[in-house]
């Protein structure tokens, strides 16, 4: 069995922007009241983060900034997954040099690699790595679905120790589990699945919701590994209609308008994504004030 990242909620924080670029005053402010409200983890300029949008320097920079403000406080995951191996290899040569705690790497995006090509990749960038990897399958906006028998394969890498999985399958994701026993963690990827994925032996979830509810989220993970599964579940059930108001748009449409009303920094994206349309966002700002957000 390999050493655990991280049990319960990780937030998949959001990179404020202007545009003039990261605003760091908003950002480390955030990730302050993150950790002020006992969350698990943070996971920096991830798909949430917008790190496909930021150049190599911001990308670099957000990294180096949010393991310094966290100081050791929870765990910091890099995302430094690519669809340029090259470039993801020597992303996560530089985050492991700064002291992120862990990597994110995603499936990559558009090539449409094979099984084959997709292992190959992750082991090349496992081996680069100093610190432990978790992979993030994402069909939906990659183009290709790491499927759980190449998930096996891969978790006797010894830097491979985890996986994000936001395939939205649960029939996929029993069957990963079941394969990979405690060879490697699992974590929700899909802030409505995060008690189905527990209850298949998840350790957690890397979440979006959290940006907005960190002590909430990170409860609904402790509850139900605590043995408090009617709680827990009651939780995932009440917080529904926020995480469908949080995902009514692509992420992280919404979470930028969430946090922004929050005080976070500004409501502000670069293109391709763009500001999230006035009836979706009076729907989201609703839900965020009947639960007390704003």
């Amino acid at each position: 069995m390999k050493n655990t990242v991280f049990t319960g909620a990780a937030t998949a924080i959001v990179t404020p922007l202007t545009k003039d670029g990261i605003d760091y005053e908003a950002f480390g402010r955030l990730i302050d009241w993150q950790l002020e409200s006992g969350i698990d983890a943070i996971v920096a300029v991830g798909t949430t983060g917008e790190g496909s949008t930021l150049d190599d320097k911001e990308h670099k920079d957000a990294i180096r900034f949010c393991v310094e403000r966290v100081g050791g406080r929870v765990p910091v995951i890099a995302g430094t997954g690519s669809n340029d191996i090259a470039y993801a290899i020597s992303l996560t040569k530089f985050a492991c040099e700064v002291g992120a705690d862990a990597m994110l790497l995603v499936t990559p995006y558009y090539n449409k690699a094979t099984q084959k090509g997709m292992i190959e990749s992750f082991r090349a960038i496992a081996d680069a790595s100093t610190k432990p990897c978790i992979l993030y399958n994402v069909p939906s906006r990659t183009g290709c679905n790491l499927l759980p028998s190449s998930v096996a394969v891969l978790a006797e890498h010894p830097n491979i120790v985890g996986i994000k999985e936001a395939s939205g399958n649960i029939s996929q994701i029993a069957e990963l589990a079941a394969l990979v026993g405690d060879k490697i963690d699992i974590y929700s990827g899909n802030d409505d699945q995060i008690v189905p994925i527990l209850s298949l032996g998840g350790k957690g979830v890397i979440s979006v919701l959290s940006n907005v509810m960190p002590r909430e989220t990170s409860d609904m993970c402790s509850l139900f590994l605590e043995g408090r599964v009617a709680e827990a579940r009651e939780l995932q059930l009440r917080l529904l209609p926020l995480i469908n108001a949080l995902f009514s748009e692509v992420n992280p449409i919404p979470v930028k308008a969430a946090v922004s009303a929050m005080g976070y920094g500004e409501n502000y994206l670069r293109l391709p994504l763009t500001p999230m349309e006035p009836t979706n966002e009076t729907k989201l700002l609703a839900i965020m004030k009947e639960e007390g957000i704003i």
